[in-house]
């Protein structure tokens, strides 16, 4: 009679392969950024957190970033669920307009907002004579940002959404609820942790980006064109500091951020 245990015999090689295999991928990952950290200036860091151009420029970057995702968020769940609820046809364009701005080169992508959005242009002018000014300004730079970010989070909160089984929603509707109030009440409730895990790539995302910010909004310079513009102006020296802050700044941001996010075990 074969044991009962065989068929978990292998297990234990199994999970040191793939353990030895994420650590290695760590490794690639955390060894460049550990090495920038470690090296790092203690009085060029307290340089840096006490220049002012440095730190508006990182609070530039995080206050865009965070006001792109917001803005994206609320038009970003209506799509992500129209994808995982509903065929039509033309679906898998949809899609795969969603997904182009990774695609692309970024630089790219800031020379197509340009061309819509800048002063040059009839829209640009249009809305410039609201108020609305794009080019150069802190509403171009989140534009820019969340022009090539969004696919984070559309695409998390619509895999959150398939995640979700319709019944549960056909079950609110017979008891009464309207589509909004079955949404918001039992869908949305269900799918928060990937729509904000989706958010919080987002953010990320944009805080990183540096292709269409430059092309769209030179100036105010967001962090990612500061360290650049340091870097080819004054050298590695100069440029460090500030990378190494902004780096800390997100590695904890983003931590608490997805310990917020990570699933909890009951009892």
């Amino acid at each position: 009679m074969n044991s009962p245990t065989k068929p978990f015999s292998g297990r234990k090689g199994f999970k040191l392969a793939f353990s030895g295999l994420s650590l290695l991928l760590l490794i690639l990952v955390s060894v460049p950024l550990l090495r920038m950290i470690l090296s790092a200036d203690p009085e060029a860091l307290r340089s840096a957190v006490a220049d002012r151009e440095v730190m508006d420029s990182i609070f530039l970057t995080l206050r865009a970033a965070l006001w792109a995702t917001v803005v994206c968020t609320v038009l970003g769940i209506p799509l992500s669920y129209l994808l995982a609820r509903w065929n039509f046809r033309g679906k898998s364009l949809v899609q795969g307009l969603v997904d182009l701005p990774v695609m692309i080169p970024h630089t790219a992508a800031g020379i197509a907002l340009l061309m819509v959005y800048g002063r040059s242009f009839f829209l640009g002018k249009a809305l410039e004579e609201v108020g609305l000014d794009f080019v150069g300004t802190e509403l171009g730079i989140s534009l820019a940002m969340a022009y090539v970010s969004l696919p984070f989070l559309v695409n998390a909160a619509r895999d959150g959404f398939l995640a979700v089984d319709p019944k549960l929603e056909r079950v609110a509707r017979t008891l009464g609820a309207s589509p909004w109030q079955s949404f918001f009440r039992v869908t949305l409730p269900l799918a928060w942790r990937p729509v904000l895990s989706g958010g919080i790539m987002m953010w990320a995302r944009g805080i990183s980006e540096f292709g269409a910010v430059v092309i769209l909004t030179y100036h105010p310079m967001t962090a990612p064109i500061l360290i650049w513009e340091r870097f080819q102006a004054y050298g590695l020296k100069y440029a460090k500091p500030v990378a190494v802050l902004l780096i800390l700044l997100c590695l904890l941001i983003f931590a608490l951020l997805r310990w917020l996010a990570e699933p909890r075990k009951e009892g």
